[in-house]
């Protein structure tokens, strides 16, 4: 059974994000770990980058697969988990705890298009 956090939002990438007044912290969801199996390899951009929403903005690779990571809004990268680029297995581990980056909120209107946690349990079930 994949874990879902309440209070999180939830994209249809599977991405999780925290809101913390105009800073949003993003990672991968339980289930997204789960189906990538071990991840091996994380590709995470720089502070300072900007990004609209829906662009690609980073790379995990497992043993079995690649996916590409989009951002859930529109901002700047304020801080990137350099951790994860050593120990890409955190993801798999503890993957709530083990966020890629944080952003700037430009347009909190975009949060109201992700899905909260009951949404995102029913998404995954439905897949």
């Amino acid at each position: 059974m994949t874990n879902i956090i309440a209070g999180l939002l939830y994209t249809k990438e599977d991405e999780w994000i925290k809101v913390d007044g105009d800073e949003a912290t993003i990672g991968v969801t339980d289930f997204a770990q789960d189906a990538l199996s071990d991840i091996v390899f994380a590709e995470l951009p720089s502070v300072g980058d900007s990004f609209a929403i829906g662009d690609a903005f980073g790379v995990i690779e497992s043993v079995k697969a690649s996916a590409e990571l989009y951002a859930p809004i529109t901002g700047d990268i304020t801080a990137v988990n350099e951790p994860i680029l050593d120990e890409p297995e955190q993801l798999n581990t503890a993957p709530y705890d083990a966020w890629l980056v944080k952003m700037s909120i430009d347009d909190a209107s975009q949060l109201e298009g992700l899905m909260d946690a009951a949404a995102y349990e029913t998404y995954c079930q439905d897949r």
